[in-house]
């Protein structure tokens, strides 16, 4: 099971390179059938293409020297996870106070607001219904093992 001992692997190489750089945090590894090796990384001020590159480097020359894949035969991508990832770690959400959020809740269910708090155990949305005169507005505490995915709403 080369998927999972290969992530394993990657992810420590990854931990051991943003310790030095605490603004940095991984989000996830990812590895396809073809070797293709795709590492998330986020930061609390966003991530530079600058930073994605300098990582790319260095992880690409441990995972050469490692030898974790056969013949060498692999290929490295290091992004952000973009807007249309779900957020995925504690930090991604304290980053993301004060924005509008889509929760889908374990039972399929749905709700949207705007992201106001962020505790160890979940978080407030604050939900607006109506509008003007009738508009009003909730606020909901929402444990993260209620919910199934979080993902930011881009408002243009």
């Amino acid at each position: 099971m080369i998927n999972q001992t290969g992530i394993l692997a990657v992810e420590s190489m990854l931990r051991d390179l943003l310790a030095g750089d605490p603004d940095y945090f991984l989000i996830e590894v990812r590895i396809k059938p073809t070797n293709n090796v795709k590492v998330f990384i986020d930061g609390d001020k966003g991530v530079t293409i600058e930073k994605c590159v300098q990582i790319n480097r260095v992880l690409y020359k441990k995972l050469e020297a490692a030898a974790i894949f056969p013949n060498g035969d692999f290929s490295l991508e290091v992004s952000s996870p973009g807007l249309d990832e779900p957020l995925k770690n504690y930090r991604q959400y304290l980053k993301n106070i004060d924005r509008q959020v889509e929760l889908l809740f374990q039972d399929g269910s749905k709700k949207t607001g705007k992201l106001v708090e962020v505790t160890e155990d979940g978080i407030v949305l604050e939900e607006t219904i109506g509008k003007n005169k009738k508009k009003e507005i909730l606020r909901h505490a929402i444990l993260f093992n209620n919910i199934k995915t979080t993902t930011i709403q881009v408002k243009f």
